[in-house]
């Protein structure tokens, strides 16, 4: 495998590690940068390309993992014998994680084949960014100024199902999950920063599950020219997903979802120009 292909690897990966957990829409960008300039299809072939970016997001997934992990030792209730967790009895349950989870759980396995079929475009990934953009837009207007919900452990089980309805929407390309989930939190009356929080713990098993499935599907394509392009991606997309989700949530109540709003816009009209 040469330089430039081990290349390629790497800025897919860091274009799934930044934007993955970002509200602007990874699977987007993902299509953009690989169809206007990685093709890494004629690389990999078509099916090894998809598993590529299966095990890119994988890596994502576990930067989340990393940045969570007391927050998923609690929910597993594996830190139950500790003094904190006895301290804290309104703490975030996994029941409602798995509440959330429900509804885009059930639409994802049933239309997983049509999305893939026919979802997965320039065209579509465009209506995406700008209609997922109009929504952050509304939900950023009309977020309250002091949200009753400041943390996640504030959420309740009706909150987490209306999110979990609104999360359907990131199963059209484009669209974002965490710009969906983020954008239904805010106008349900939570803090940026509690509906960032609650996203990212739910795109773990909803992701580790999608994507554990396409893999066992696609297990023949872990070649031994296709195992170092992977892996190398894999780790890009874990050290840049780190960076971009410890930084986002750092700014997220700071400067709320406007500014990736816009950016979706700029984003599409310049891909227009390009394609069109």
């Amino acid at each position: 495998m040469d330089i430039f292909t081990i290349l390629k690897a790497i800025i897919l990966g860091i274009v799934e590690g930044l934007t993955e957990f970002a509200p602007v829409s990874s699977t987007g960008h993902m299509i953009i940068v690989d169809d206007m300039w990685l093709q890494s299809e004629q690389f990999l072939g078509k099916y090894a390309a998809n598993t590529f970016k299966i095990v890119i997001q994988l890596g994502s997934i576990l930067a989340v993992v990393v940045v969570f992990k007391d927050r998923f030792i609690d929910l597993l209730g594996l830190n139950k014998f500790s003094k904190k967790s006895s301290e804290q009895t309104n703490r975030l349950k996994l029941s409602q994680v798995i509440v959330g989870l429900i509804p885009a759980g059930i639409l994802g396995v049933l239309l997983e084949d049509y999305i893939d079929e026919y979802l997965f475009s320039i065209t579509t990934v465009l209506i995406g960014l700008v209609v997922g953009a109009i929504l952050m837009i509304i939900a950023d207007k009309f977020s309250s100024k002091d949200p009753a919900i400041q943390t996640v452990d504030q959420i309740t089980y009706r909150q987490a199902l209306v999110v979990g309805l609104i999360q359907c929407l990131s199963l059209w390309p484009g669209f974002s999950r965490s710009g969906s989930t983020i954008s239904g939190g805010v106008l349900l009356g939570m803090s940026h920063r509690a509906a960032a929080d609650f996203t990212f713990i739910m795109a773990v098993p909803i992701m580790v599950g999608a994507s554990g499935l396409s893999l066992l599907k696609n297990w023949q394509y872990f070649t031994v020219d296709a195992i170092p392009f992977f892996v190398v991606g894999f780790i890009s997309a874990f050290i840049f997903a780190l960076v971009s989700i410890r930084f986002f949530l750092k700014l997220i109540n700071k400067i709320k979802l406007v500014p990736f709003a816009i950016y979706r816009i700029v984003l599409a009209f310049a891909i227009y120009l390009v394609y069109f």
